[in-house]
């Protein structure tokens, strides 16, 4: 239901272009680079249409209880960002930016992306929405309170993980995987109910990880994205112009949203270090160890994959 679509009156008798406000549901914190981004899109759209288009953006995730996905399928919400991972059960095609050590790079992440990027938008489409743009979180590495050197280091860990893939990769490496909101990972560390966390250096940035935990280990887990979509009711009630608006503000969005998540990586690396925490990168050994298993899931997700799926792959390896 559109409730919060707003279309004025004609005037002169010709039928003029509705004015549309539409709520923006931002998963993080007003901080958080994301967020921003999602503040910068809204500005542009405003500019981009003359001010027939006015997006709030609301912080915090303070409007969705529950799915991001089911709620702009609905029309809960007219839009929000979403943990793409975090909704691989709205569609396999949504777990690949988040198979471990796929990508290795900012560079290997987009171009990923931009192969999976049909796939995604057929199966945003099937659940009333479009993607509007999505970029990469900074590589995820490993919080601990301990030094890790091998596959051996993971017998005693208990990581908090964002979704399936990376729970399967904490529990084949040795570990054991918890599942939990953001929201209470810093007071399950502070307890003791977790000692370790999947995440990127802008999650333990955010998270102030440093008070709880002693080392990053950057073994660049994976690139997973973060996207903006819209409900398709809303999207068909914009006419031509305020959608091509819209996605030029999105083009120009996710292009400097990208730098953005480097620049993020450098300035949260640098807070790490400079409160205390030790960050390394994973010994030769370790990353062997890993890429065993990461070689392991990669086959596992394939096996049952469909054509589209197995194509993604084969033009990602060109």
């Amino acid at each position: 239901m559109l409730r919060k679509l707003v279309v004025l009156a004609c005037v002169s008798g010709a039928l003029m272009a509705a004015n549309i406000k539409m709520d923006l549901n931002a998963v993080y914190g007003a901080n958080n680079f994301h967020t921003k981004g999602a503040e910068q899109f809204a500005a542009l759209v405003d500019e981009y249409t003359k001010g027939t288009v006015k997006i709030t953006v609301h912080a915090g995730g303070s409007l969705i209880k529950g799915s991001p996905l089911q709620a702009v399928k609905d029309g809960t919400v007219a839009m929000t960002d979403m943990f793409i991972p975090f909704t691989a059960g709205g569609g396999k095609v949504f777990g690949i930016s988040a198979l471990p050590f796929v990508a290795s790079s900012y560079d290997d992440a987009y171009k990923l992306y931009k192969i999976s990027k049909p796939a995604y938008e057929k199966t945003a489409a099937a659940w009333n929405q479009k993607m509007l743009y999505a970029v990469s979180w900074p590589p995820s590495g490993l919080y601990t309170k301990k030094p890790m050197a091998s596959k051996v280091d993971f017998s005693d860990l208990k990581t908090r993980t964002y979704d399936k893939n990376s729970a399967d990769f904490i529990t084949m490496v040795g570990g054991s995987s918890v599942a939990l909101p953001w929201g209470e990972v810093y007071s399950a560390l502070s307890t003791g109910m977790v000692n370790s966390v999947v995440t990127s250096s802008a999650s333990g940035k955010d998270g102030k990880f440093w008070e709880v935990l002693s080392d990053f280990t950057k073994i660049s887990y994976a690139y997973p994205l973060q996207a903006v979509t819209i409900n398709l009711d809303y999207w068909k009630s914009l006419d031509k112009a305020q959608q091509s608006a819209l996605l030029k503000a999105a083009e120009k969005i996710e292009a400097s949203q990208w730098e953005a998540s480097k620049n993020e990586d450098k300035v949260a690396l640098k807070m790490l270090s400079d409160n205390g925490m030790k960050i390394t990168e994973a010994t030769p050994e370790l990353k062997k160890e890993l890429d065993i298993v990461a070689k392991k899931m990669l086959d596992a997700y394939l096996a049952d994959a469909d054509d589209s799926i197995k194509k993604i792959f084969v033009e990602y390896k060109k």
